[in-house]
């Protein structure tokens, strides 16, 4: 699976109550959670993001609150793919669950910046700055945590296991 989209660069420890602020989690509308994804550090997020678009940020993405409110904001606003030097764990497997890819690579956020066309194939690893021209590798998932993700998250691989059986 590949994906490329243009970039929203953000820095450290951009926690869950930023990414979706508790005073819309009254609400389980995937869509209603999205129209307010970045709101209070980036009112433009949502007025600018596409579909495929690629999220860059440094140490402690997804930090703070265990809520898979967070993830489901950030895949249901577009984004295809986050990348960061790290990711709080709980965020990390809280984005595996929902189907959000998500990759650690420093390199790649020091060569990425905001608006940069970057491309993502996840089998590889390869992150592929297409403005720059730059590439990076990061450790792919294995391949069953690729089906994972391509099948949408946790529920929908088991749906799927469920069928073959």
């Amino acid at each position: 699976m590949q994906v490329q989209g243009s970039v929203f660069r953000y820095g450290d420890n951009v926690d869950t109550d930023v990414i979706i602020p508790a005073r819309y989690l009254n609400t389980s509308n995937h869509k209603e959670l999205a129209q307010h994804c970045m709101e209070d550090i980036d009112q433009d997020f949502i007025k600018q993001v596409k579909s495929g678009d690629i999220m860059v940020a440094d140490k402690n993405f997804g930090c703070g609150s265990s809520r898979e409110h967070a993830p489901i904001a950030i895949k249901e606003s577009g984004i295809s793919c986050v990348i960061a030097r790290t990711f709080a764990r709980i965020f990390y497997r809280n984005a595996i669950n929902i189907g959000l890819p998500i990759l650690e690579c420093p390199e790649a956020c020091d060569g990425i910046k905001a608006g940069d066309v970057v491309s993502v194939d996840f089998s590889s690893g390869t992150i592929t700055n297409v403005t720059t021209k730059a590439v990076f590798h990061s450790e792919p998932f294995p391949p069953f945590m690729q089906d994972l993700i391509a099948n949408g998250g946790l529920a929908g691989y088991i749906a799927k296991k469920g069928e073959n059986l």
